[in-house]
């Protein structure tokens, strides 16, 4: 695809300075970047780089200027590229339609501007909304619902009774609705707790590979509108995560757990059952959750307490060698002291 900066611009909510007229080709990074290319500095050693590029244009912050490059200037770089990213590389379509080695079950419902992949089975009574898209191997359990605008990435697999609603996007190997884990001992043995409940994943949320979402014991596990969750992330039953949370990779919550609106949980992360994230609470990466977080809290490590206490004890433990070392030599002070009063005694 070809745009002129002046058409860039007013996708990026922009303005010129420089040559609107230019032809932008492509887009890559500051260090990358060639002729016909577009990039982003979002400051001025990014800017440097750029300028010694062939680069055609530079997505810029108000505070930035160059003499040598066409500049578009924005309020936030990032988040103008990301909007120009989706024209120049926009994802791939689809034509309508159920390819012959798709298993639909006549009771099935799928839109005709659908397009359901090779190798799809959709169970009993399945219905899939407009223009969704299920790219192959995909199982839909009976009675699941695929809203309108949905991606299932190849193996994605959904089981009975879950709903994925509008506009989402759920990559390769993911599973959504498998049993929770409940168990109870029961003469010596452990006896499965039979999971009745489902999964709902509302509508604007992306879900990464190899993800396991389980469904609820009683109810719903719920992911909430706009939430973004990262590859093998594992989502136990019952819990409800709020809207446009962010969970990043190899995170893992225990059951009926409750996240507020706009929480992130970093990487490696471990969350115990039974208990409430507050909206816009922040967890640190390889940390342990073993209480609540209170609205807007950071925690960090493990067990996971504020991030200031924890990064002063990580900072005393640092310091933890020079102080042993300076404990020793005050104890053998202590002890030539002691030496040294003893002998002065015993000549008394």
């Amino acid at each position: 695809m070809q745009m002129t900066v002046d058409q860039v611009a007013e996708c990026a909510q922009g303005r010129v300075l420089g040559d609107g007229s230019a032809v932008l080709s492509g887009v890559a990074s500051a260090d990358t970047a060639k002729a016909g290319d577009l990039t982003f500095a979002e400051n001025a050693d990014f800017l440097r780089t750029a300028e010694n590029t062939d680069a055609a244009a530079v997505l810029v912050p108000e505070i930035l200027v160059s003499s040598t490059k066409t500049l578009i200037v924005v309020r936030s770089p990032r988040v103008a590229m990301a909007r120009i990213l989706a024209v120049f590389a926009p994802p791939d379509v689809f034509d309508p339609g159920i390819h012959a080695a798709a298993v639909i079950h006549a009771s099935a419902r799928v839109d005709p501007t659908s397009h359901i992949g090779p190798h799809c089975v959709l169970g009993p009574d399945v219905r899939v909304g407009a223009r969704s898209v299920l790219l192959g191997g995909n199982h839909i359990g009976r009675g699941a619902r695929v809203g309108e605008d949905v991606r299932l990435f190849p193996n994605v697999v959904v089981y009975p009774a879950c709903e994925i609603r509008d506009r989402v996007s759920i990559h390769a190997g993911t599973v959504i609705g498998s049993d929770g884990y409940g168990y109870v001992l029961d003469q010596g043995r452990h006896r499965k707790v039979p999971q009745l409940g489902n999964v709902v994943i509302e509508s604007d949320v992306e879900i990464g590979s190899n993800a396991s979402i389980d469904r609820a014991a009683f109810g719903s596990t719920v992911i909430g509108q706009g939430t973004k969750i990262d590859n093998l992330v594992h989502v136990a039953h019952n819990v409800v995560m709020g809207r446009h949370c962010l969970v990043m990779g190899q995170v893992g919550f225990a059951g009926s757990t409750h996240l507020g609106d706009y929480c992130v949980i970093a990487s490696q992360s471990g969350i115990a059952g039974h208990l409430r994230l507050g909206h816009q609470s922040t967890v640190g990466a390889k940390s342990g959750v073993m209480r609540d977080v209170p609205d807007k809290a950071t925690v960090l490590g493990i067990p996971a307490m504020p991030d200031k206490q924890t990064k002063r004890q990580w900072i005393s433990l640092q310091q933890l060698p020079e102080m042993l070392r300076r404990m020793r030599e005050l104890e053998r002070q202590l002890e030539s002291l002691t030496a040294a009063q003893s002998a002065a005694s015993s000549r008394a």
